[in-house]
């Protein structure tokens, strides 16, 4: 993939970490909130990158885009985040143009995620899309994969049963907790933040809990009511979250927030506390361990749960990368007529001129010579020759560079393919 003509002089790369080799606390390092975000995305486009994405998770943070060398998007990364060159050379990814484009199939799939079949990461390709198109960073190469990659997840969802009880970290919280705490029905539940996963484990803990203690506390106090009011639940004020804390047997920490957002100073230790942390950067600190009767646990704990419904969803991944396989194979059909397009169009207007050439020497030559029927004949000839040049090169993409080569020489067309 040397030259799509996608994006002159540059490959696509994908950038990035994950929990497969970075933890919790070198994945916060990189973590990107959305200000973040734009802010790299407005250097990136200073810097004169013609299309980038950018997506950051929980469990992965990822840059795509185009770049003379991958350097220059890991550079941008840095700096927007608290993360060093170093650090990401040790835990880090990069895949270049056909690895690349598989990469994000597997992300955006589900197939790469922590816990497999989660499809969560396809709603944030999408967001991510949308807002690098705002800021016109898009090119056709990119819009037209990020597409493919949401049909082949459309698809692994409909056709086979990977996503069956498919389950995510606010899931595996609630699991967690049912595995662990006794007469979980009669315990005080306090959740602090009610953002995506807030209010998605807040759904899981009243479906699976049958709990009727459930608090909600969060920064902005409507957003919380809101919630609150669909499923009659308690709202308490931020400025509560001290005497809450001191109330509660679970505390589960959705802020999302760049610093901790529970001390050790907040706690009251003399009863037992579990406490969840399922912010990335991590919102719990880790002193909170230190104290008695208080267990603290990870998000990167809870992803590890595997249940009968993950064991159960590996037997569908051959299913799901067949699937893969045939959408990913049409996109790069698609891209190796990007590949000849040029070519193809420079030819055209080069048999086009030579026509135009030698109808006005015969139309010179021959007194009665009928321009229209020349046209026509001549036109129809100009579409029988391009048609059997492009099938060519469409149906034997392994000589395709040799053949364009040998087109561009045949017919001088160097400078016009270019």
């Amino acid at each position: 993939m040397e030259d799509y003509h996608i994006a002159s002089g540059k490959h696509f790369y994908t950038i990035g970490l994950s929990y497969k080799k970075a933890d919790a606390e070198i994945r916060g390092h990189f973590s990107l909130d959305e200000e973040a975000k734009k802010r790299l995305l407005q250097q990136a486009s200073a810097e004169g990158i013609e299309a980038i994405l950018v997506t950051s998770t929980c469990n992965r943070t990822e840059i795509y885009g185009f770049a003379q060398h991958p350097f220059q998007l890991i550079k941008l990364l840095c700096e927007h985040t608290h993360g060093t060159v170093e650090e990401f050379e040790k835990v880090a990814y990069v895949h270049k143009n056909k690895q690349a484009i598989s990469h994000m199939f597997r992300v955006g799939t589900g197939l790469d995620s922590q816990i497999l079949g989660d499809f969560e990461i396809i709603s944030q390709l999408k967001v991510a899309f949308t807002r690098s198109k705002k800021l016109g960073l898009v090119n056709a190469f990119l819009e037209r994969l990020v597409n493919a990659v949401i049909q082949a997840s459309k698809r692994i969802k409909n056709e086979t049963e990977i996503s069956t009880g498919a389950t995510s970290v606010s899931f595996a919280s609630v699991q967690y907790i049912l595995q662990n705490v006794p007469n979980v029905s009669d315990k005080n539940i306090l959740l602090f933040g009610t953002g995506k996963i807030g209010r998605n484990t807040c759904e899981n803990l009243i479906k699976h809990t049958h709990n009727e203690h459930i608090t909600l506390i969060n920064r902005t106090k409507d957003k919380a009511e809101k919630i609150a009011g669909k499923f009659n639940l308690i709202v308490k004020d931020y400025a509560d979250l001290q005497a809450e804390i001191r109330n509660t047997d679970i505390l589960i920490v959705a802020t999302g927030a760049q610093n901790p957002t529970i001390s050790k100073e907040l706690i009251y230790s003399n009863k037992d506390l579990l406490v969840l942390d399922l912010s990335i950067p991590k919102n719990v600190s880790e002193d909170v361990a230190q104290l008695l009767n208080v267990k603290l646990v990870h998000l990167d704990q809870l992803s590890k749960i595997t249940d009968e419904n993950l064991e159960r969803r590996k037997q569908f991944i051959p299913e799901a990368e067949v699937i893969i396989k045939e959408v990913e194979t049409d996109f790069n059909k698609w891209l190796e007529t990007r590949k000849f397009a040029p070519t193809i169009k420079a030819l055209k207007k080069k048999l086009r001129s030579m026509k135009d050439a030698e109808l006005d020497f015969q139309r010179k030559k021959i007194s009665d010579f009928n321009d229209e029927q020349a046209e026509i004949v001549s036109d129809r000839i100009i579409q029988k020759i391009m048609k059997h040049f492009a099938n060519h090169l469409k149906g034997d993409s392994e000589t395709t560079d040799e053949s364009l080569e040998l087109i561009q020489k045949v017919f001088q067309l160097e400078e016009q393919a270019k």
